[in-house]
């Protein structure tokens, strides 16, 4: 089995558990979504099959030192999930799948929040890096990474819009302090 597709086998199987385990079942929460996961997981899955089909169809965008590249993206991959679990076991009960507000909802500062706003996100986006990476294109990087990122984008504005009306000018003054995705950059 190649490593591009064990690294979306380990990616799907998770957040297959992500979804089953933590959607809102809250009843005291105002679900937010917008339907932003089902939009999400669309152009995930759209993208990663294109991307799959250009890597195998379209040599003349093959990248050199394949096996090195398979390797960072293996790599990436595993650094982006950790930063992304790292981020949901920080949350804790905050943290679901669908966009939802609790009504006891908390500003989390701690842990990588620290460092940015959506850790889970950069995690996730490290993740397809390393996926798109691995399948050694850069036809096949671009038609992954460049949807899935503007669909990220749109999911974070959703995410910052519902809680800027929850938590008030707390999460204004944190979005002030701390970049979206990358520390000191965006």
């Amino acid at each position: 089995m190649s490593i591009s597709l064990t690294l979306g086998l380990i990616y799907l199987i998770s957040e297959l558990l992500l979804t089953i385990t933590r959607r809102s079942r809250s009843r005291t929460g105002t679900k937010q979504d917008r339907s932003t996961l089902r939009v999400l997981w669309m152009i995930i899955m759209a993208s990663v099959v294109a991307g799959v089909f250009v890597a195998g169809n379209w040599r003349a965008g093959a990248l050199p030192h394949g096996r090195a590249l398979e390797i960072a993206g293996a790599v990436l991959f595993a650094v982006g999930l950790l930063f992304r679990w790292w981020a949901i076991v920080t949350l804790g009960r905050f943290f679901t799948v669908d966009v939802t507000i609790e009504k006891d909802h908390e500003l989390v500062e701690r842990g990588p929040f620290r460092l940015v706003r959506h850790p889970s996100y950069t995690g996730v986006l490290l993740a397809f890096v390393g996926v798109a990476l691995s399948l050694r294109n850069w036809g096949a990087m671009l038609v992954i990474l460049l949807p899935i990122f503007v669909a990220f984008i749109h999911r974070m504005n959703v995410e910052e819009e519902a809680l800027t009306r929850a938590l008030g000018s707390r999460y204004v003054d944190y979005m002030a302090r701390t970049k979206r995705l990358v520390p000191g950059i965006y």
